[in-house]
C-alpha cells in the first residue's frame, strides 16, 4: 500500500468516494462523464539507419540516439461509450489545457448540457485556466459547461484515462519517434482504430469495495 500521511487520509477518502460516486452514474448523453489526463513523449531520432526486421530477427536500432525535444499528450476518454481522443502539443501550459478542453466542449460535446470531468489535481487542470487563455466572457461560458471532480493525490489509479494511456503506449508509443508530425499521425491511426472497435472500460471498484479493502485509509472516528 502506498504511503498517505494520516493528516491527508480524510482528504484522500473524500476525493476517492466522490470520484467513485461519479463512476456509478448511469450514462446520460446530456451529462457525459469524461476522464482526462496528460503525459509526454520524448522525441528520439536515429544516428544510424535501423536494420529492418527479417525472418527470425527483430528490427535493430543503434543504442546512440538524438534527443529532439518533448511533445505533450492530452487525452480524454468516455469509457461508457468506448470513445477516446488524444491531442498533441508542444507544451503543457494552462493555455494548452484550455484549448484542448474548448475543442471538446465545442466539438464532440457541443450538444451536452454539462460535461462531467474527472482529472487529477495538476495546477493547470483548473477552470481558472480558461481565464488565462480566453477573454472573460468566453472563459465563463466554457467554465459553466464543466463539472469538475478531481482524483485525490496518490490516487491516479482512479482515473480511467491512465488505462487508455497504457494501451496507447503499448500500441504506438513504445518505439522511437523523431518528429511531432510522425507522432501525430501514429496517434491518429491508433485513435481511429480503437474508436472503430469502441472498447469500453468495465469499472467495478465501488465505494463499498473501498470501505472494505482500503479501510486502513479511513480515519478512525471516536465516539
Amino acid at each position: 500500500m502506498w504511503c498517505i500521511p494520516p493528516k491527508q487520509s480524510a482528504e484522500f477518502v473524500c476525493a476517492m468516494e466522490d470520484v467513485l460516486a461519479v463512476y456509478s452514474r448511469p450514462y446520460d448523453p446530456r451529462r457525459p462523464v469524461v476522464r482526462m489526463d496528460e503525459t509526454f513523449k520524448q522525441l528520439i531520432g536515429e544516428t544510424r539507419e535501423p536494420l529492418p526486421a527479417r525472418p527470425g530477427a527483430e528490427e535493430r536500432v543503434d543504442h546512440v540516439y538524438v534527443r529532439n525535444g518533448v511533445a505533450s499528450l492530452f487525452l480524454a476518454c468516455e469509457p461508457l461509450t468506448g470513445w477516446r481522443h488524444v491531442g498533441v502539443t508542444d507544451s503543457r501550459t494552462r493555455r494548452d489545457w484550455a484549448q484542448f478542453m474548448r475543442a471538446l466542449l465545442d466539438g464532440r460535446y457541443r450538444d451536452a448540457d454539462t460535461v462531467v470531468l474527472v482529472m487529477d489535481q495538476l495546477n493547470t487542470h483548473s477552470l481558472a485556466s480558461f481565464y488565462e487563455a480566453f477573454p472573460p466572457a468566453e472563459a465563463k461560458r466554457l467554465a459553466e459547461r464543466v463539472e469538475v471532480h478531481h482524483t485525490p493525490k496518490h490516487g491516479s489509479w482512479l482515473n480511467m484515462a491512465v488505462i487508455e494511456f497504457s494501451v496507447l503506449s503499448r500500441q504506438c508509443l513504445s518505439r522511437r519517434i523523431a518528429k511531432p508530425e510522425t507522432l501525430r499521425t501514429s496517434i491518429e491511426h491508433c485513435e481511429r482504430d480503437r474508436n472503430a472497435v469502441g472498447p469500453k472500460i468495465n469499472w467495478q471498484f465501488t465505494t463499498e469495495n473501498a470501505r472494505i479493502k482500503l479501510r486502513s485509509l479511513y480515519p478512525s472516528v471516536q465516539p
